[in-house]
């Protein structure tokens, strides 16, 4: 095992196409990262560099305390299961996994061995003499990691190895792939555009786009406190809803107001005390759809509601979703099952205030 640790990659393809941009990142020794973000944001890009399938523009890679960019990939120790699966459909399963170790030329006795190991960890013993085409998803996807695993690498690599199993058996696959790791407790690295994997197996998440790494850390951290507008839109689901606002003063406190004039909201003392110190003319008010509350009819209490209109409205059995117009603007509401709301009635919606988030008008940076 060994930590990973990129210091100011850049990746620029033929015509100057960036694909990475000045990537630092330091993946710990037995840690289990994944790489998030929508496709073409740099992060395949960046597992072929480790692995060492595409060469470094310029910067430093490590693995362990050993610099990688000159290496051929057979001298890294890094495996890569492919998305694909890439097996060999004339071979067997035996003999698909042992294919890199007869290639390395270790003894026959040393192969059996480690091929039975894995095929055991992975529980495919039953399949070993059987060929690719006779196999469904999920064998094949164990095969592909068997292969990788077989090598005993320091590093082990997945590249959206989950991309192609229908929605039950990726449940399934991401509870294995975890304990997997776990079991092996080698240093791992997921690329996924999918946040629910991310979330579900690793223990750590960078988030990347047009090739610049955009946060990392646990999910919480990132669910909670995004660093700017694109980590916060791309995290959770429901996406996170975003408004127009410019500050203002009600009745000598800061305020936000609604660029469109369609609502007012007095902030929280917090968030109030951040705005005070910032002088920014444009702001996004950001909240989740779980953090709004939908109304048939104006509380009175004195909470902060903002009045709008349904759009549409989705019984999804275990919750409801619902789309509402807020002046120019579609405001996503995550409701309780046990209410219906038709298309075009009036809709009150209550912001639970101390989940609010202000990013900036320009640069979508995190006040």
């Amino acid at each position: 095992m060994a930590e990973v640790r990129l210091d100011h990659i850049h990746k620029t393809y033929k015509g100057g196409v960036k694909a990475v941009v000045d990537l630092n990142l330091i993946i710990n020794d037995g840690e289990f990262l994944a790489l998030l973000g929508p496709s073409g944001c740099g992060k395949t890009s960046t597992l072929r560099m480790i692995v060492g399938l595409e060469e470094i523009t310029s910067g430093d890679l490590f693995i362990g305390n050993r610099r990688m960019n000159d290496l051929e990939p057979s001298e890294r120790n890094a495996a890569l299961a492919f998305e694909t699966y890439a097996l060999y459909p004339p071979l067997t399963v035996h003999d698909n996994i042992a294919f890199c170790l007869r290639a390395r030329q270790v003894p026959q006795a040393e192969i059996r061995r480690r091929v039975h190991e894995v095929a055991e960890m992975l529980e495919i013993t039953d399949i070993l003499g059987r060929k690719p085409a006779e196999l469904g998803g999920g064998q094949k996807q164990r095969i592909s990691l068997a292969r990788a695993l077989v090598r005993e690498p320091d590093v082990f690599l997945m590249d959206e190895p989950l991309s192609h199993l229908d929605a039950a058996l990726r449940a399934h696959m991401r509870v294995e792939l975890k304990r997997l790791q776990a079991r092996t407790g080698r240093t791992t690295v997921l690329v996924t555009h999918d946040q629910l994997e991310a979330v579900a197996m690793a223990e750590r998440v960078a988030v990347m786009n047009f090739g610049v790494l955009q946060q990392v850390g646990t999910f919480d951290e990132i669910y909670n406190h995004p660093a700017n507008e694109f980590v916060a839109g791309f995290i959770g689901e429901p996406p996170m809803n975003f408004l127009d606002c410019e500050p203002a003063s009600q009745n000598g406190e800061t305020s936000l107001r609604a660029s469109d004039g369609s609502f007012s909201v007095k902030l929280p003392g917090e968030l109030r005390s951040k705005l005070d110190k910032q002088t920014v003319s444009k702001l996004r008010l950001g909240i989740r759809p779980i953090d709004v509350i939908a109304s048939h009819q104006a509380s009175g209490n004195g909470v902060v509601e903002i009045a709008g209109q349904v759009y549409t409205y989705e019984s999804l059995g275990e919750e409801g979703q619902l789309a509402a117009h807020v002046g120019g603007s579609e405001v996503l509401v995550v409701t309780s099952p046990d209410v219906a709301f038709e298309r075009s009635q009036p809709v009150w919606l209550q912001l639970r205030t101390h989940r609010i988030h202000l990013f900036h008008g320009d640069t979508g940076a995190a006040l």
